[in-house]
Order: C-alpha cells, then sequence, then structure tokens
C-alpha cells in the first residue's frame, strides 16, 4: 500500500484529498470520502457560516475519520466561515480563489492544519512562511476556479519552491494520475471531477450524465477578463457567457450574470442556464461507484505503476 507523509501528518489511510467543490461537497460526501480512507472536504463555497457548521455536524455524525473544509477566499461569507472552522476545530482547512493570509494566525491557534491551494511558487513560499502544514499544487486542467499553469508544470516547480508536503490537483482521475504526480514529486492528490460521479455525491443527475457522457474537449474556460477564469462543461449557458465576455457587456453585468448559476446545475440540473463545473478528465469518469471505491481503486491502479517504473530504466 502506497503511504506518505501526507497520511502521517492526517491521520489518513490513503494520500488521497477530495476536492472542496462548491454546493457539491457536502458532509455525505465528505464523510464517505474519509471513511474510505481518504480527506473528505466540504466545499463551503459561497455559503454562510451556519451552512457549514451544518455539514461539519452531518461529517462528525457519519464519522470519527479526519475531515477538512474548503474556504473559498472570494466569498462574501469567508469572514464567518473562517469563524466556524475555528470554533468547530476541523482538523483541516483547504482554501482556494485567494490568499489566505488574513485567517491563518486564526486557524493556526484552534489547532487546525492549514493546506493552502497554491497556483504559483510565489503564493507557495509565501504560505510557507505564514505557517502552512501543506500545499496543493492545482494546475489548470482542473473543474471550476483555474490558473495559468498546468499540473505537470506546477508540481515539480512548487515541489522545488517549498519543504512542505505537497498535493497534486487537476487532471488526476486514476492510478496513473496519481503515479505522475508522485514521480513528479507530490505525496498525494486531490481529485474533484471524479467524485462527482460518486454514488454519495448530490448532484442532479442530470449533471451525473453530463459528466459520464463527456469526452476530451467537453470543457472550456470562462471569466479571465474578469480575472477569476473557471473551467466548465460546454452548455448553452457557457456558451452564453463566452459571447457576453468578449461581446462588450459592462463588467459587472458579466459578474452579475454568473451569480446563482452552478446553484441551477447542482440542484436543478438546468442545462439551459446552468454553470456545470468540470475538470478536463470528465472523459475519463464511466461510471457511478461509491466514494471509498473510487479512493481505493485509483490507488490500487497507482501502486503498481510505481513499483515497475524501473523498468524503464537501462
Amino acid at each position: 500500500m502506497i503511504k506518505s507523509e501526507i497520511c502521517e501528518m492526517l491521520g489518513i489511510q490513503y494520500p488521497v484529498f477530495q476536492g472542496g467543490m462548491a454546493w457539491i461537497a457536502d458532509g455525505r460526501l465528505a464523510a464517505a470520502v474519509s471513511e474510505g480512507g481518504g480527506l473528505g472536504i466540504i466545499g463551503a463555497g459561497n455559503a454562510p457560516g451556519s451552512y457549514v457548521r451544518e455539514q461539519i455536524k452531518v461529517v462528525r455524525s457519519l464519522t470519527d475519520k479526519p475531515f477538512g473544509v474548503n474556504v473559498m477566499l472570494l466569498s462574501p461569507f469567508a469572514d464567518e466561515v473562517a469563524q466556524v472552522i475555528a470554533e468547530e476545530k476541523v482538523a483541516v482547512v483547504t482554501t482556494g480563489a485567494g490568499n489566505p493570509s488574513k485567517y491563518m494566525k486564526l486557524w493556526l491557534e484552534a489547532g487546525c492544519k492549514v493546506i493552502p491551494i497554491v497556483p504559483s511558487v510565489a503564493m507557495a513560499k509565501l504560505v510557507t512562511r505564514l505557517g502552512a502544514s501543506a500545499v496543493i499544487a492545482e494546475g489548470g486542467e482542473s473543474g471550476g476556479h483555474v490558473g495559468e499553469l498546468t499540473t505537470m508544470v506546477l508540481v515539480p516547480l512548487i515541489r522545488d519552491a517549498t519543504h512542505l508536503p505537497v498535493i497534486a490537483a487537476g487532471g488526476i482521475a486514476d492510478g496513473r494520475g496519481v503515479a505522475a504526480s508522485f514521480m513528479l514529486g507530490a505525496c498525494g492528490v486531490q481529485m474533484g471531477t471524479r467524485f462527482l460521479s460518486a454514488e454519495e455525491c448530490n448532484i442532479h443527475p442530470t449533471y451525473k450524465e453530463k459528466i459520464i457522457k463527456a469526452n476530451d474537449l467537453c470543457t472550456t474556460v470562462t471569466g479571465k477578463r474578469l480575472g477569476h477564469p473557471v473551467r466548465s462543461l460546454r452548455t448553452q449557458f457557457a456558451r452564453d457567457y463566452a459571447k457576453a465576455e468578449y461581446g462588450g457587456v459592462p463588467d459587472d453585468e458579466l459578474e452579475a450574470l454568473g451569480v446563482g448559476k452552478l446553484r441551477l446545475a447542482v440542484q436543478e440540473g438546468d442545462l439551459k442556464n446552468g454553470c456545470f463545473l468540470s475538470g478536463q478528465i470528465a472523459a475519463m469518469v464511466n461510471q457511478i461507484e461509491p466514494a471509498a471505491d473510487i479512493v481505493r481503486s485509483v490507488m490500487e491502479e497507482a501502486e503498481p505503476i510505481l513499483r515497475g517504473a524501473s523498468q524503464w530504466v537501462k
């Protein structure tokens, strides 16, 4: 079995994180991943602190294993969510879409291990100085908010820039991706899109069907003009948004156009108006299965690949 320093640090069986997807990664999904040996993560997204506290209670009612909460730093509720995490003394905090400096002291004093998502070397160095326990190097292949660099480039750059454990994210769906991540210097992986097909994932059946039927050119990135690029499935909403983005629509109207669209996808499966977040690996997801099976299978696939890597050296 593949073990790494992140397993020892967090008390988990497998070095697999489940991405903290907004309105998707709820307490039930996080508990299923944690119970399966990985690190389940609640996605706070744009939800208020009361929602996050409720989902923390859900996880604790279903498992006694470690879990985390992801804070989307652009959220208007980021301050109250940060406080809830500290009050509940959540084992792990991951952060995305911004700089977590404002909350680091609060979380560290509460005993939380802080593991920020870092899209660049500069951010990795900053959070290292601030006391992060590890970092998640997430490439632009991922779904949701994305950076410019790919996972293949970002992971080794981050590995060389910090002494902290590095978790690879973006474009990872199976054992091959896990093995490649370890070869690049990571000691664990984070997967988001792969867990959209988990039985415990609460997304609308239409959303799951779109993921299962996705092909290699199924995603697109919008929102670059506003400085917050997002990867999602190519749907009518994505096409309409792209047209508006490059058609001279004022920034405030463009910003308003995206409000609430993820919830329409998650809760209603609205193919016309919903934003179906997805990474590029959707084309590699072909069945619905328990979250625990996903965690176990990717690690079982990775082990013989890593063990046999020496066959290529003559």
